[in-house]
């Protein structure tokens, strides 16, 4: 049983992921929230919240996912905001997490990422912060010492998931993937040898997502 983290637990990702551990039931897991009243929802699943904000020094963050095994960072900081805030959350919180994660000697960093974040030449303008911002905090990723899996899902929907994917770019017949199979792909990466160090493009496929990483 591994101690897993999640950060950004309260996005529609994050939240999937719980459901998903909790189905499993193979790990310890504790969410970091920005808000006291979010606690209940997560600790009515039966998982640890604490306070974590992207915000704050690497040394918050360091002490906010002390003792865990696995960091998942799935943080974002949403399609309402400004460019700041994404370079702030999306880049600049991921780069502290990883030194927290680093810190604390973390055995595992999983990213959820973005697809076409290593490909500019597919940027849109209205989106080129945030794609810059998972350009960069994925390089971060790659440069640390950290064991780490990159995810890049392509456009999130509230689908129920199906249990299978494509990680092939000449396969892909949708633009899509519901949050749920990401979610489910976050947790084959777990504690998985195969998994390490690999970047995995995702979209809704006809691969099981147990498959993604052989």
């Amino acid at each position: 049983m591994s101690k897993v983290f999640i950060i950004g637990a309260n996005g529609k990702v994050g939240k999937n992921l719980v459901n998903v551990l909790n189905e499993k039931k193979e790990h310890e897991v504790s969410v970091g929230l920005r808000k006291e009243e979010q606690f209940g929802y997560f600790e009515e699943k039966g998982v640890k919240p604490v306070f974590l904000n992207l915000e704050d020094n690497v040394d918050a963050i360091t002490d906010a996912i002390q003792g865990s095994d696995v960091v998942v960072f799935t943080a974002g900081s949403g399609g309402s905001t400004g460019a700041d805030k994404t370079l702030a959350i999306d880049l600049d919180g991921a780069a502290k997490s990883v030194k927290a994660a680093e810190a604390i000697g973390a055995k595992q960093f999983i990213m959820v990422s973005a697809i076409h974040a290593d490909s500019p030449e597919e940027w849109s303008e209205s989106m080129k912060p945030y794609y810059i911002a998972k350009h960069y905090a994925d390089q971060i990723v790659q440069g640390s010492k950290l064991n780490y899996t990159i995810l890049r899902p392509g456009g999130l929907s509230d689908d129920a998931g199906t249990g299978k994917v494509t990680t092939d770019p000449s396969e892909f017949k949708t633009t899509q993937i519901p949050r749920e199979d990401v979610a489910r792909a976050i947790v084959a990466a777990i504690g998985n040898e195969k998994a390490e160090g690999k970047i995995v493009s995702l979209l809704a496929g006809d691969t099981p997502v147990e498959e993604v990483y052989s």
